[in-house]
């Protein structure tokens, strides 16, 4: 079951695409968007965070914070954002702890790879509780950007 809106964010350390420990403890006192994603330089999963890249002074206007997440490491994470001009922190979750702990995570997914993050999204606020929760089972689908844009504000 993955987290809802009302509960406590789960917490994370994860290796960040520069090699730093990034922990969602880091950001107590802004609101936090976190972005899981199934696999970088995918087609979806590019428009996802391009989509948030190109919002990004919004967020950064309203005192919040991007994360994408996924279980690439943080050197393939590294590549796809510089590629792309992600201006937020990649992280990996290699391990799969992360997207477990929100229950953001595929038994199976395509091509029988085991253990990939779903795209989900979490809006976080400023105490570290969940105000938005959005986990699609189907990779292609794309979160609601203005729903998460209006839990932000």
């Amino acid at each position: 079951m993955s987290v809802q809106a009302g509960q406590s964010a789960p917490q994370f350390t994860l290796t960040s695409s520069d090699l730093k420990e990034v922990s969602l403890n880091d950001f107590k006192g802004k609101k936090v968007v976190v972005h899981f994603f199934p696999l970088a330089f995918t087609g979806v999963c590019t428009t996802q965070l391009c989509t948030m890249r190109d919002s990004f002074g919004y967020y950064d206007g309203l005192n919040a914070q991007i994360l994408g997440i996924s279980v690439d490491s943080p050197f393939t994470l590294a590549k796809f954002k510089e590629e792309n001009g992600y201006q937020f922190p990649l992280l990996s979750d290699f391990n799969k702890e992360a997207s477990a702990a929100y229950g953001a995570l595929y038994e199976t997914f395509a091509f029988g790879m085991k253990g990939v993050s779903k795209r989900a999204a979490f809006v976080i606020d400023e105490e570290q509780n969940v105000v938005y929760a959005e986990v699609l089972e189907n990779a292609g689908d794309l979160p609601d950007f203005a729903a998460i844009a209006e839990k932000v504000k």
